[in-house]
């Protein structure tokens, strides 16, 4: 462990070091931000109420709205020259979501990025090599940061240039790599496609550190055999510090929350009401450390769920279940409540198939209409039309059982789906156009 004293604090203990934090943060919060005092106001709430974990219910959420509504730094909680860094989201939906770091905050980022790592696996004399984007985008720097905090060589690549990633692969000795799912498995298509003779198991690779999208147990294994690594989740979101805020162990039994920095509690996304662990449900993070950017109660929109059991790394921290998704992304196909890593799951079953799809949904007349595009192997496609009528037919009955709906399914060329070097575009709501 990094961190052992944390990581493997015994319960209650946890418990009294997160109630005095969050006194601590919900006051920061609400003396040194106009934005918190106004809506703690209006909602009869003021910090001296907030005794314990309980009192949690009487906090006022946070949600990506107010985050745009307060665009650049409204929700900012000190004066701007203790702000050593800013991060954001790309605001294609509106204004951009806006998140600052004072040096502290920095350290505690590096911190709990470098604990996932140790978790890993990893060490001093490590290679990193950070695929992910660097700039406002806060993977890059993220993990960036956790590798020099664990005194591991980073190797700041960004994404793209697949050729150039396999180089220094192989001459860099890069013995983990941290990038999208779907970029890993883009690799491994250049491979075959392009470098036939590249053996990713002659070289020092040994785990792949993936995050940014949703991705099922299904594409875990295929990453595992393409590359020949390790795959591990680690997981975050930039309203709350970046990547770091969980991550996966040895186990693979659930991605471990550093509970000293961020309370979390799972809701019902329609009501708001606390659910209690175990049950499965929509995400909140509350920062208990954060200095330039304080997100109390911030609604994730992620659904997963928290449960505690022993853990062979021996780490106490409550784990949460890989994300399915996202409340704001879930599907509503003709009454049926549908998540693409669902889609994905079904898909990566059925033999024959490539692991690139893509949702097209549209509406004709009143009823919703969906196709799934996904690429088959390039023997498959070659071989006989019955064939391919018969994979169809597989894949459509296996939405009806599984899933509950129907589809048309379209199989196509290996490479007719474009490729992503960041988080994957799996679907196109045509409905919303």
């Amino acid at each position: 462990m990094f961190n052992k004293e944390i990581e493997s604090m015994p319960l209650a203990k946890m418990r009294e070091l997160q109630t005095e934090r969050l006194k601590w943060s919900i006051r920061h919060a609400y003396e040194n931000n106009a934005f918190y005092r106004k809506k703690y106001d209006a909602a009869g709430f003021n910090p001296d109420q907030f005794k314990s974990l309980d009192d949690m219910k009487r906090v006022p959420f946070l949600t990506k709205q107010d985050m745009r509504d307060n665009y650049p730094f409204g929700l900012f909680a000190v004066p701007m020259e203790k702000v050593v860094r800013v991060h954001s989201s790309s605001g294609t939906t509106g204004n951009a979501t806006v998140v600052g770091y004072t040096k502290k905050d920095v350290d505690i980022f590096a911190e709990v990025v470098a604990r996932c790592l140790v978790a890993y696996g990893a060490g001093e004399k490590d290679v990193i090599q950070v695929a992910y984007g660097y700039g406002l985008f806060t993977g890059g720097l993220g993990l960036h940061y956790g590798a020099e905090k664990l005194g591991a060589m980073a190797v700041p690549i960004s994404g793209g240039n697949t050729e150039r990633q396999l180089m220094l692969i192989r001459d860099f000795g890069s013995t983990m790599l941290a990038c999208t799912p779907s970029y890993a498995l883009n690799i491994a298509d250049f491979i075959e496609k392009k470098k036939p003779d590249f053996d990713m198991r002659k070289t020092k690779l040994r785990a792949g550190i993936l995050g940014a999208e949703p991705w099922s147990e299904s594409m875990r294994k295929e990453i595992e055999t393409r590359l020949g690594i390790e795959a591990y989740d680690i997981y975050g979101l930039s309203e709350v510090i970046g990547p770091g805020v969980s991550g996966e162990c040895s186990a693979k039994s659930g991605l471990h929350v550093h509970e000293d920095h961020f309370y979390v509690e799972i809701i019902d996304p329609d009501t708001g009401e606390i659910l209690p662990e175990g049950s499965k449900g929509e995400i909140v993070y509350t920062t208990i450390t954060k200095e330039a950017f304080p997100g109390i109660r911030y609604r994730s929109r992620d659904i997963s769920r928290l449960y505690r059991e022993p853990c062979a790394c021996g780490r106490t921290l409550v784990k949460m279940e890989k994300v399915t998704g996202r409340s704001d992304d879930m599907l509503i196909i003709r009454g049926v409540n549908v998540f693409p890593s669902q889609i994905e799951s079904v898909l990566m079953e059925v033999e024959g198939t490539e692991p690139h799809y893509q949702i097209i949904l549209d509406r004709k007349g009143a009823m919703d209409d969906l196709e799934v595009k996904v690429e088959v192997s390039e023997k498959l496609f070659s071989d006989e039309l019955k064939m391919l009528e018969g994979l169809t037919k597989n894949i459509s009955d296996r939405f009806r059982s599984v899933l509950g709906i129907s589809a048309r399914v379209t199989l196509v060329e290996p490479q007719t789906i474009p490729r992503s070097e960041g988080k994957a575009v799996r679907v196109i709501d045509k409905r919303k156009i």
